[in-house]
């Protein structure tokens, strides 16, 4: 579908469909756990590589593949490699891009789980890690050392929403010969497209907003068919592999994925707006506004702002937790990309595992509350929001 250059929503819809024998409308449904052949020969050739197809379903699945090749489309990526879920796509490219002894420097703006496992998992097979601003270029070139092999950033960040600059951060990592992995979760490819400024790999929670209602776990590694190969070599051997049922799910998903961002944007800059003139809010954070710092990079590099919103309240955890408390109608949950709004308090739940310390270098504090803007009315959002900010 990417010759005939179909639009994204098109693409979100119709790529990667292939009908069986049945002739059916929707993707079929393929839940089997191993595929038959037509001889010991085929079998020898389909193991070895000989012959395309499907093997075994830890590594192919036809409804997997469904999905690896509409994400595939969506973000303009040769292959896709399609995971169980975010964290295990975020493994399956470190270890199948990496090896002991290679370095990383990745944003000192990362959710709290992925800072857990390059600390505590990565660091044990030896690959370091040094951390750096998500948006002062300068500070990535200073961490490149000899061994440097992989920048790793998510744009916006989790929970600020800070702007990484990808094509300013591709051309350091080009320059000491490193690939660049982008987190493209909080935008999807309906909103930002890294590939096409200048990152080498795409990494997706399919969890969040290419489901879209929260209902099942997945991930995706992208790029060139070269830098998937040891992600797809990783994922064989050890098996972190999206179930048929999850991909269905997600094709199913994906096809209002244009709608459902164009609503999560819209109504997250009204949200954004409205708590800018609130008195108990300190400060705003959400790049569809003028007053974000990297509000004219987002621009050019984001169609909109994104669904997610954080915020600051005067008097910490307490207060925080207090504006939580009273809501009514939204999700306390730290999950994010579904039809209903979440509020969460990231300094205690996305990330509490990481030090104080790091927290405090991440800009996280203990009156942060991050939301994730849903598909409800924007005036009960805010009436929700409301009765805490005003007690």
């Amino acid at each position: 579908m990417n010759e005939e250059n179909y639009q994204p929503e098109t693409l979100a819809i119709r790529a990667g469909t292939v009908r069986s024998q049945f002739g059916e409308h929707s993707e079929a449904m393929f839940l089997t756990s191993s595929f038959v052949f037509d001889s010991a020969a085929q079998a020898a050739a389909r193991f070895i590589g000989e012959e395309p197809g499907n093997i075994y379903a830890r590594f192919t699945n036809p409804t997997v593949t469904m999905f690896e090749e509409r994400l595939a489309a969506l973000e303009g990526a040769e292959q896709c490699v399609a995971t169980a879920s975010g964290m295990s796509a975020i493994l399956a490219c470190v270890m199948g891009l990496l090896k002991a002894g290679d370095h990383i420097v990745a944003s000192r703006s990362l959710f709290g789980s992925t800072v857990n496992l390059f600390n505590n998992v990565i660091k044990k097979f030896g690959v370091e890690t040094t951390y750096v601003s998500a948006t002062d270029v300068t500070e990535w070139q200073a961490a490149v050392r000899p061994n440097t092999r992989l920048f790793f950033l998510e744009t916006p960040s989790n929970p600020l929403t800070e702007i990484s600059d990808i094509k300013a951060i591709s051309q350091v990592a080009k320059g000491c010969g490193a690939l660049l992995a982008v987190d493209n979760c909080f935008c999807t490819p309906i909103l930002q497209r890294p590939l096409e400024l200048g990152a080498d790999v795409v990494i997706h929670s399919a969890t969040k907003y290419l489901d879209g209602q929260g209902r099942v776990l997945g991930g995706a590694v992208l790029g060139s068919r070269k830098n998937m190969e040891g992600v797809y070599g990783f994922l064989r051997t050890t098996g972190p592999t999206m179930s048929a049922f999850n991909a269905w799910v997600f094709l199913k998903g994906m096809e209002t994925l244009k709608i459902r961002m164009d609503a999560h944007s819209a109504s997250a800059l009204q949200l954004a707006s409205w708590l800018e003139a609130q008195p108990n809010v300190s400060r705003v954070f959400y790049p569809g506004l003028p007053s974000h710092p990297q509000h004219e990079l987002a621009m050019r590099q984001q169609k909109t702002g994104g669904g997610i919103v954080a915020f600051e309240v005067a008097g910490g955890k307490e207060a925080a937790w207090r504006v939580i408390d009273n809501t009514k109608l939204l999700s306390i949950t730290a999950n994010l990309g579904d039809t209903r709004t979440t509020i969460c308090h990231s300094a205690s739940t996305t990330h509490a595992r990481i030090s104080p310390e790091a927290r405090a270098a991440a800009g996280i504090s203990d009156g942060l509350i991050r939301i994730a803007v849903g598909l409800e009315a924007i005036v009960d959002i805010q009436n929700d929001l409301a009765r805490g900010l005003n007690v």
